[in-house]
C-alpha cells in the first residue's frame, strides 16, 4: 500500500532529522543490504580457503617452510571470514529461539533470560536518546 503525501513528508523529515542528529549511523542505514555484501565477505572466504590450501601444498613441494606457514594463515583467514559472515549471508541470523539446544530455556538455566546482541543493542540506542 503506497504512502499517502502526509505520511512521505513525515517520512522525510525524519529522515532528515536522523541525518542531522547522526550522519554516520544514517549512512550505514543507507549504505543498502547487508546480506549482499556478507555474501561478498563468504565468497571471498571461500577463495582464500583456496589459494591457502594451493600456497600451503605448493610450500613442501619448494621446500619453503614459511610459504607453507603462509598458506595455512591465508585459509585460516578465508575459513574465519566464512564463519563469521555465514549466518549474515543466508539469513539465519535470527533462526536461534528462546530454547537452547536440548529444548531448554534459558530461564531455566540460572533465571536470566539470554536477549539476542541486536535486541541489546537497539535497547541501549533507545536509552541513549531518550535520556
Amino acid at each position: 500500500m503506497p504512502l499517502s503525501e502526509h505520511e512521505q513528508r513525515l517520512l522525510e523529515q525524519i529522515e532528515r532529522a536522523l541525518v542531522d542528529d547522526d550522519p554516520k549511523f544514517a549512512s550505514s542505514v543507507r549504505t543498502g543490504d547487508r546480506r549482499l555484501k556478507a555474501r561478498r565477505k563468504l565468497q571471498l572466504g571461500a577463495l582464500l580457503v583456496l589459494v591457502g590450501l594451493a600456497v600451503l601444498v605448493a610450500g613442501p613441494v619448494t621446500g619453503s617452510v614459511i610459504l607453507g606457514v603462509a598458506g595455512f594463515l591465508v585459509a585460516f583467514g578465508g575459513v574465519a571470514l566464512g564463519v563469521l559472515n555465514y549466518r549474515s549471508a543466508t539469513g539465519a541470523v535470527e533462526a536461534a529461539g528462546p530454547t537452547g539446544p536440548r529444548g531448554s530455556s534459558a530461564a531455566g538455566r540460572g533465571g536470566r533470560t539470554r536477549q539476542p546482541m541486536k535486541n541489546r543493542l537497539e535497547e541501549r540506542f533507545r536509552r541513549r536518546y531518550d535520556q
